[in-house]
């Protein structure tokens, strides 16, 4: 059994659901290793290497693959790098990184030594979003522009809200992992139902064992100073990091972060063609619009 799996056969079965998002992606990819402080981090290459790269951090309990399989359309102008958070995915470490320092920053700046990238494009959904967020901070001269879908740091939801709508149904389905449970489970968190994703969300509880600590958020004076091209995808009806208080901590602070608020979407955003098509398109055109900052500053 290790630190964060329930036993080594939930962790094979982890394996086989890193392979079946894997198998999702179309463009070739490559498994790599690199050394950091805390040992051997697992990285999905995806694309055209020859591309420019686009630096990508997953959600809590997903991998590089389940990501990657969601922004394949970003392969017409990037290539995308995907390091597989610690403790986070069955291909990370086994290492669960405080919140009360600097960790996500400073191992993923071993990363970029390791991979010989002075600066890059950096994209984070969910827990990822914070570590992208705490790497902006820390390290803004190695980062081009920043896209943040859904991130955790910035604001947190109702600690009542979130035990009604999701812990309930949680523990419920953790003691009788039904079919009709577990679409209650997931319910308030997905968007839009997928079988693979929705499957995988119930596995996912069942199988790592439970991490329920809470990012800490950033402070109103370092938003007010955030220099670093960014824009911030909120989700208007996300029980954890709710879409409008976000964009209105974020705008009543510094005016020059961009938003966009997804309405009608919860905290895992649509898996549908046409949301993606959308979300790639706001990440390529900011791109471009980050470029322009960046050169101006």
């Amino acid at each position: 059994m290790g630190k964060i799996f329930q036993s080594d056969e939930a962790r094979k079965e982890l394996e086989e659901w890193y392979q079946l998002f894997r198998n999702k992606i179309v463009a070739p990819t490559e498994s790599v290793t690199v050394q950091t402080t805390h040992g051997e981090n697992h990285i999905l290459k995806v694309g055209d290497q020859a591309k420019p790269p686009l630096l990508c951090l997953h959600s809590m309990l997903t991998s590089s693959a389940h990501l990657a399989s969601e922004l394949q359309l970003l392969l017409a102008k990037y290539h995308i790098i995907a390091p597989d958070l610690p403790g986070q995915s069955v291909r990370g470490m086994e290492t669960r990184f405080s919140y009360k320092d600097d960790s996500f920053a400073n191992w993923l700046l071993e990363i970029l030594d390791e991979l010989k990238l002075e600066k890059i494009d950096l994209l984070g959904i969910s827990l990822g979003g914070y570590a992208a967020l705490q790497f902006a901070d820390v390290h803004s001269e190695k980062v081009k522009s920043l896209f943040l879908i859904v991130p955790a740091g910035i604001v947190k939801g109702s600690i009542w809200e979130g035990v009604r709508k999701m812990m309930l149904p949680a523990i419920l389905y953790r003691l009788n992992p039904t079919e009709d449970r577990l679409k209650k489970f997931v319910e308030p968190l997905m968007s839009t139902w997928d079988d693979d994703w929705g499957t995988y969300i119930g596995k996912s509880f069942m199988l790592f064992k439970p991490d329920f600590r809470i990012p800490p958020l950033i402070s109103e004076k370092k938003l007010a100073e955030w220099s670093v091209p960014t824009i911030v995808f909120a989700a208007e009806d996300d029980v954890s990091f709710p879409g409008k208080p976000m964009i209105n901590k974020i705008k009543s602070n510094n005016r020059d972060i961009q938003t966009e608020l997804m309405m009608n979407t919860k905290h895992s955003p649509p898996t549908t063609a046409e949301f993606r098509e959308w979300l790639s398109q706001k990440i390529l055109d900011f791109s471009q619009e980050g470029r322009h900052l960046e050169s101006n500053k």
